[in-house]
């Protein structure tokens, strides 16, 4: 895939001479990815029908039809294409709504085909075009490293998060899965790959249609992963219901789900006000903090989370009330301690957790997995991250996804332990906990990278900015009074 993104990207500076900049080249580039990809699976799109002045027109949309033309009959189709694909009712109307062709020199837009016609997409056991999509604003100079960590989970991470949740449609009619902070559909993929893998892709006929048009939702702010998530979802042959809008500051929809899947952006700051909110319990402009409370109404009773947190998520702002909150009309059973450098290379610093809570009962104890403290960091080319990473977590936390399976604390030595509730109350609902002693800061010889030390150290200062600011704003609210 390296090799794919490295091509697709050095055309990209020639693209920016044709007034193509690289946002748009990748808007461009997804379209022929998934006229290809629809080719590649057998999707017809050969006898395509759509009303224009009140007359119906037919057009072959097909990648075989489109691929054998040049020159500016090339450009032609290529708007016409995306013209008839977006008056289509339905997925394909809604994958292609506003989609406009920016390409002015056809020479470049058949480049582009025969670079995509040389591969077999369908065949790579990759994300596509979330990969392509992930590598160019890696690469891009203009967002920089931070424009990407927006979109992307490592689907590892995803993979071993679906393993223990278990996110099974077949056991209620009215099932549902959703992400309110989807990107590209990671986790709503990798939850349909799963069933497909535990059925071996034999769902019951009484199942098939509803598990694959009334079962996966998300939500995205940022209209293009939004697009990419409908492809994606779409070439899995499924119809999705991906809405486009703001999770945080938007009224309550009124939908309810049995899994919640997410891992919202990083950053705290929201829209620098309180979201106006009757569901929120605690009023902050904290953005991860409302994804937690806004997690837990959209939740079913009886449903279950998995989120993805930062660690100054657990300790910055009102987090004290808000998990006081969570703790209060949830279960949080686990929290898995991720290990550092878990989202390199867009957010190398970060630390992270995943909380797992279900919905509909107060917490007894909360166990937490620390595969943080004396695991050498994540880094991209000497030690990425695998599935094997999190193995041992998955067997700790058992084969109940609800979180009630036996389990067995292993003490002050182990990364496995247990924490009641008077515990965390103690701690003033503190939820960044730590036992293990970090032998890498007893040796001189094995501290973290420097970029990981100052990150950290930018995390410790950017929550006591943040804790000095709520007491100024205090300080006026009450001097305006």
């Amino acid at each position: 895939m390296p090799d794919v993104v490295n091509k697709l990207w050095g055309f990209c500076h020639v693209l920016r001479h044709d007034g193509i900049d690289y946002g748009d080249y990748i808007e461009q580039l997804t379209y022929l990815l998934f006229l290809k990809m629809s080719h590649e699976k057998g999707i017809d799109l050969s006898r395509i029908e759509y009303e224009d002045n009140k007359k119906i027109v037919k057009l072959d949309c097909s990648w075989t039809a489109f691929t054998q033309k040049s020159g500016t009959e090339l450009l032609d189709a290529f708007a016409q294409i995306l013209r008839a694909l977006s008056r289509q009712l339905g997925l394909l109307g809604d994958i292609f709504n506003q989609s406009m062709p920016r390409f002015t020199n056809p020479v470049n837009l058949k480049k582009i085909i025969n670079m995509i016609d040389e591969e077999d997409w369908s065949s790579m056991e990759v994300d596509v075009k979330g990969a392509a999509f992930e590598g160019l604003l890696e690469k891009s100079a203009a967002e920089g490293k931070k424009g990407a960590g927006q979109y992307f989970t490592p689907r590892v991470l995803i993979q071993s998060i679906v393993n223990v949740m278990q996110p099974d449609p077949r056991v209620a009619k009215e099932y549902k899965i959703c992400d309110p902070a989807c990107g590209t559909s990671g986790f709503l993929m990798v939850a349909y790959e799963w069933l497909m893998q535990v059925t071996k892709g034999a769902l019951e006929r009484k199942d098939a249609q509803r598990i694959k048009k009334r079962t996966y939702y998300g939500q995205e702010l940022v209209p293009r992963p939004r697009r990419l998530a409908l492809m994606n979802l779409f070439l899995h042959g499924l119809e999705p219901q991906i809405y486009l809008g703001d999770s945080i500051y938007e009224p309550d929809r009124g939908e309810r789900y049995d899994c919640v899947l997410t891992n919202p952006p990083f950053g705290t700051k929201g829209a620098n006000q309180a979201p106006v909110r009757d569901d929120f319990t605690v009023s902050t402009s904290n953005k991860q903090l409302n994804f937690i409370q806004h997690v837990v109404t959209i939740l079913k009773q009886g449903g279950r989370a998995a989120m993805v947190l930062p660690d100054n998520v657990l300790f910055a702002d009102a987090a004290g009330d808000v998990i006081k909150y969570l703790m209060e009309d949830c279960n949080v059973h686990t929290i898995l301690r991720l290990p550092n450098g878990t989202f390199t290379p867009y957010s190398q610093g970060v630390k992270a957790n995943v909380l797992f809570f279900q919905k509909g009962m107060k917490t007894e104890n909360v166990w937490i997995y620390d595969c943080r403290t004396n695991i050498p960091g994540v880094t991209k080319k000497d030690r990425p991250l695998t599935l094997s990473m999190f193995k041992d977590f998955e067997k700790c936390y058992g084969d109940d996804p609800n979180g009630q399976a036996k389990r067995k604390d292993l003490g002050e030595e182990g990364r496995f332990r247990k924490f009641s509730y008077s515990q965390i109350k103690d701690r003033d609902f503190n939820l960044d906990i730590s036992w293990l002693k970090d032998e890498n800061l007893e040796d001189p010889n094995s501290l973290p990278e420097p970029q990981v030390l100052v990150a950290d150290a930018i995390t410790e200062l950017g929550a006591c900015v943040d804790e000095l600011q709520l007491i100024l704003d205090e300080i006026e609210a009450e001097d305006g009074e």
